[in-house]
């Protein structure tokens, strides 16, 4: 019996030792964009259906694409040919919305906000990575006091409700579109929060819409949403990357990652605000901010799960030692 027991607690322990923690299917590593057809990434979203996979398009002149990168490898792992659509003129930012639909935004405007107005397009997140066609939604959208330049564009992921930040180096403001967005007419988008001290370049929301974080070329801004009154709680810091471009939440919310504009353009992380670790944390020199106890593969959870798992079978044991 004893010696039975004892085989039990070894295979017991070794389970407890061999819980899985973090991997690079959480998509919370730095990673670099290998395809050569991607050369100005402009926007960025973490995929929750397909985890690890990130969706990034081109800044103009590529046509109606969309891109799935796998951030374990780099790799281009589906092509989205976007049909029901005019020709993209300035495709700045992606974000994906409720039921996994996502939302691209022709939002820019290299005339320096001289179109009267620009597109917003939206489809159904493939449930299937493959290269395919999809026919997406195309929503005109206007700016109540006038035309502007914008890179931002974010959708709520609990109401749906499509906001767009405008690019002034004097700082911007958050604007609201309609509840629901009409394919039928024009969507006039309101400024109702003032976006201060940033030229905005892109910004992502936390998976429960409780945060919001908008980057520049050289730094970004945390928020709490507030239900809209947004609340500044700090300044963050951005990864090297040359030209910052892009910004979105981890699927899980842990990590924020920041990507640039360029061919082989790299994607990193830094600990999203609020999350253990603190929120102003640099990345290390390999491009990640993961903690030794990251990179060993045991976690403080995992070895209390050991210890437990211990004490329970040296307490049989001994009890088992007493009656004898």
């Amino acid at each position: 019996m004893r010696r039975s027991l004892a085989f039990l607690a070894a295979a017991l322990l070794t389970g407890a030792l061999a819980v899985p923690t973090a991997s690079a299917a959480d998509g919370d590593k730095a990673f670099t964009i290998r395809d050569p057809r991607i050369t100005e990434s402009s926007g960025l979203a973490a995929s929750r259906q397909h985890p690890g996979v990130y969706w990034t398009h081109n800044d103009s002149d590529d046509g109606a694409y969309l891109y799935a990168v796998d951030s374990a490898t780099g790799e281009t792992v589906a092509t989205l040919t976007l049909t029901g659509v005019g020709r993209p003129r300035d495709v700045e930012a992606i974000s994906i919305g409720p039921g996994n639909q996502i939302y691209v935004g022709d939002i820019g405007d290299n005339l320096g906000g001289t179109w009267d107005h620009v597109w917003i397009y939206q489809l159904p997140e493939p449930k299937e990575l493959r290269d395919q066609t999809v026919r997406a939604t195309q929503y005109v959208v206007k700016y109540s006091d006038g035309a502007r330049d914008a890179e931002s564009l974010v959708v709520h992921p609990k109401t749906g409700r499509v906001y767009i930040i405008d690019k002034n180096e004097a700082g911007g403001h958050l604007y609201e579109g309609p509840a629901e967005l009409s394919a039928s007419g024009t969507n006039v988008f309101k400024p109702i929060a003032p976006v201060a001290d940033l030229e905005a370049t892109d910004a992502a929301f936390s998976p429960d819409g409780e945060q919001l974080v908008v980057r520049s070329y050289f730094g970004s801004l945390a928020y709490d949403w507030n239900g809209g009154r947004i609340k500044r709680t700090g300044r963050l810091g951005v990864p090297s990357l040359g030209q910052g471009e892009s910004v979105t939440y981890t699927a899980d919310g842990t990590k924020v990652m920041f990507g640039n504009e360029g061919a082989e353009s790299s994607v990193e992380p830094l600990d999203a605000p609020g999350a253990s670790g603190g929120s102003s944390k640099s990345p290390s020199a390999d491009g990640s901010s993961a903690s030794q106890e990251e990179g060993s593969g045991f976690s403080v959870g995992t070895g209390a799960v050991a210890v437990v798992v211990a004490c329970a079978l040296l307490l049989g044991l001994r009890r088992l030692r007493r009656r004898d």
